[in-house]
């Protein structure tokens, strides 16, 4: 990972995004965006124990915006890192008090808090990152028991496929020039080649963030109706991936 230009692209990528509004380029500032948000907030947060959890990790927290979340979801300490420095600084603005939570500019690579963590979170950040290497470095990060859970983009979804492998849609809409997305049975393997157990990926979401703020409810009930459908889930927006180091 050391030698990569993947964390410079990154790191370059964050510098633009902070020059406009990343919240909005990520889709969490519409009406439909921001009740995806806090389900997915609720949703890593309960995957991951964070009721239970005394030491957690947030790897790549961008502008705190889920930072917030979990904070407000758990009684844990939160160490939210980044690799962003200009995304960093918008998160530390939120203001959110010393003894919750502790921002770090560093990357995932090179953390050195080697005294275990409870859980390891992270929404949309996986697919930023080297798989294997980056799932062997949570392992050890975390104490025995511990347990990961990360919201990822679904490479089944249509729109997904298209915008992850399509250059040009790439940058027209906001991603990074190496970001990816995930196969759940392919990131299975990944997670028990790493070592994991009682790993659970389950696709979730279907609120678009265009949808317009009349209809947020009545697309968010069809939605869950469609997760609950065993072909159709699989096309859904995203992946709630849990697992536990025995």
């Amino acid at each position: 990972m050391k030698n990569s230009p993947q964390p410079q692209n990154e790191i370059a990528h964050g510098r633009l995004l902070a020059q406009g509004d990343p919240e909005s380029t990520w889709g969490w500032g519409s009406a439909a965006g921001k009740v995806r948000a806090q389900r997915r907030a609720r949703l890593i947060a309960e995957g991951a124990g964070l009721g239970r959890a005394k030491r957690i990790l947030e790897i790549g927290c961008g502008t705190g915006l889920f930072t917030q979340m979990f904070a407000g979801l758990c009684p844990g300490k939160i160490t939210a890192i980044d690799i962003s420095p200009e995304l960093l600084a918008i998160a530390k603005g939120r203001g959110l008090a010393a003894e919750r939570v502790r921002f770090a500019n560093v990357s995932l690579d090179d953390l050195i808090d080697t005294s275990g963590f409870d859980a390891v979170i992270g929404s949309s950040i996986l697919h930023h990152l080297p798989l294997e290497a980056s799932l062997r470095k949570i392992y050890d990060l975390l104490s025995p028991g511990g347990r990961l859970c990360f919201a990822e983009p679904n490479m089944l979804n249509p729109q997904i496929a298209l915008q992850k492998n399509i250059p040009l849609l790439k940058r027209m809409m906001g991603d990074s020039p190496d970001e990816t997305a995930f196969v759940r049975w392919r990131l299975a393997k990944a997670l028990k080649g790493a070592g994991f157990t009682n790993t659970l990926i389950r696709p979730f979401d279907w609120l678009h963030p265009a949808v317009p703020d009349k209809l947020v409810g009545i697309v968010s009930a069809a939605g869950l109706l469609l997760e609950a459908v065993p072909a159709m889930r699989e096309f859904a927006g995203s992946l709630c991936v849990n697992a536990e180091r025995p």
